[in-house]
C-alpha cells in the first residue's frame, strides 16, 4: 500500500449521487455528487472530490473537521449568526467541528474535500 495519494479532480469512476438528507433542504433542487477516493486512520479520514448543483442546504458539521479546495463553480456559507462568505474556483477553506450555517451554491461547485471525524 502506497503512503502517496494523488486525488483525481475529474475521476473516471461513477459518483455515488444523492440529495440533501431529510431536514437539510431550504429551497432549490441540489443534486450531490461524490467521488470517495481514500480513507484512512481506522476510517475516520476521508478524501475525494464532490459536486452539487444549485440550491441552499443547512449544513451541520457536528463533531467532523473538513477542509474544502472549490475547483469550480461559486458558493456562499453563511454561519448562523454570522455573515454571508463567498467562495469560488480556487478558495480554500476548514469548516471546523461544530459549524452550524446554509450552504447556498449559486454555480454547479466542485470542491476535493478531506474529512476528519472521530
Amino acid at each position: 500500500m502506497s503512503l502517496l495519494k494523488t486525488i483525481d479532480p475529474n475521476p473516471s469512476f461513477a459518483p455515488r449521487e444523492n440529495v440533501p438528507a431529510p431536514g437539510r433542504l431550504i429551497s432549490g433542487e441540489p443534486q450531490f455528487k461524490t467521488w470517495a477516493q481514500d480513507a484512512a486512520c481506522n476510517e475516520t479520514v476521508h478524501t475525494g472530490v464532490w459536486e452539487a448543483t444549485p440550491g441552499v442546504t443547512h449544513s451541520i458539521k457536528g463533531e467532523t473537521f473538513e477542509f474544502c479546495h472549490i475547483l469550480s463553480g461559486l458558493i456562499e456559507l453563511t454561519p448562523e449568526g454570522g455573515e454571508p462568505v463567498v467562495y469560488r474556483a480556487g478558495d480554500s477553506f476548514v469548516m471546523k467541528p461544530g459549524f452550524v450555517g446554509t450552504w447556498k451554491t449559486i454555480e454547479t461547485v466542485r470542491k476535493i474535500y478531506v474529512t476528519i471525524s472521530p
